[in-house]
C-alpha cells in the first residue's frame, strides 16, 4: 500500500522518491516485449547492438498509454500532481554492453510540443528524434513529475541515477552551475530492484555513470504534467494522437 501523504511530502522535500515493487513479475515480462513490438513503427528508435532507446513510446505503444493510465501508476502520480494529471512523453532506455554511456549532472528542462508558437519564457527550441522541443518556464516544469519504471534491477554498478536531494527547488540552472553543484554537494544513489519506481521532479539535478558491470538496465520513463500549455501550444503526444483520432486513455 502506497502512503500517498508520505510520498507527496518526500517528493516536495527531496525532489524524488523510490517506491519498491510497483510492478509484479508478470507485468515486467509483458513490458519487456514492447521494444520488439515497436521496432517497425518507431522512427525515433535507436540501436547499438540491439534496441536501446525509443523516444516516442506513448505514440507508438498502446500498451504504454494503458500503463500510464493504470491504477498502479496513477497511485504514484496523483498524490503529487492531482487527479487531472496526464502523460506527455514516454521514453525507453536500456544500457547494454554495446550501449553504455554516462550522463553528466543536469536537469530535464525540455518538453516535446507539436508546433512552434513564440511565447515569452519559452526557448530555446530544438529538434530531437524528429520532434520539436522547447525549454518552458520553470513554472511548467514545477507542475510535472517523471515516473521511471525499472524492468531490471539497477544498482550503482549498473548506472543507477545519482541525484542531489532538494536541488529541484533551485530553479533552472545554467550547465556550469549544475556541474559545480553536482561536484560539491552530497548525492544519493537511486538503486532500485526490478519492478521498482523512481519518481522525480524534472528540475532535480541528476546524473548517471556508465555501468561497470554492463547488463540490461531497461527503464520506461513517463513524464506527467498537470497544466496545459499557453497560447494554443500543444503537447506533442496530444496533437499526434488527435491527428489519428486516438486518445491518451483509450
Amino acid at each position: 500500500m502506497i502512503d500517498a501523504l508520505g510520498l507527496r511530502e518526500q517528493v516536495e522535500t527531496s525532489g524524488y522518491a523510490l517506491v519498491p515493487s510497483v510492478l509484479d513479475c508478470g507485468e515486467i515480462q509483458h513490458l519487456l516485449s514492447i521494444p520488439e513490438s515497436v521496432e517497425e513503427s518507431s522512427p525515433s528508435l535507436r540501436r547499438r547492438g540491439g534496441v536501446f532507446a525509443v523516444r516516442n513510446l506513448l505514440e507508438v505503444s498502446p500498451e504504454i498509454r494503458e500503463l500510464a493510465g493504470s491504477p498502479v501508476v496513477r497511485r504514484l502520480v496523483e498524490p503529487i500532481l492531482g487527479p487531472k494529471a496526464f502523460p506527455v512523453r514516454g521514453i525507453l532506455f536500456d544500457k547494454t554492453p554495446d550501449a553504455n554511456w554516462k550522463v553528466p549532472w543536469h536537469q530535464d528542462v525540455t518538453i516535446a510540443v507539436a508546433d512552434r508558437i513564440d511565447v515569452d519564457g519559452f526557448g530555446p527550441w530544438s529538434i530531437k528524434a524528429g520532434v520539436l522541443h522547447v525549454q518552458p518556464p520553470a513554472a511548467i516544469l514545477e507542475n510535472m513529475i517523471s515516473v521511471r519504471l525499472h524492468l531490471d534491477s539497477c544498482g550503482e554498478e549498473n548506472g543507477a541515477l545519482r541525484v542531489i536531494p532538494g536541488s529541484h527547488r533551485m530553479g533552472k540552472l545554467p550547465e556550469q552551475e549544475a556541474a559545480r553543484i553536482g561536484a560539491e554537494e552530497e548525492c544519493s544513489v537511486c538503486a532500485a530492484g526490478a519492478g521498482g519506481a523512481l519518481l522525480m521532479r524534472p528540475l532535480l539535478l541528476h546524473a548517471s555513470s556508465a555501468s561497470t558491470t554492463p547488463k540490461h538496465r531497461r527503464i520506461i520513463h513517463i513524464d506527467f504534467a498537470s497544466v496545459n500549455l499557453p497560447n494554443g501550444m500543444k503537447w506533442d503526444i496530444e496533437a499526434s494522437l488527435a491527428r489519428r483520432g486516438e486518445h491518451l486513455f483509450a
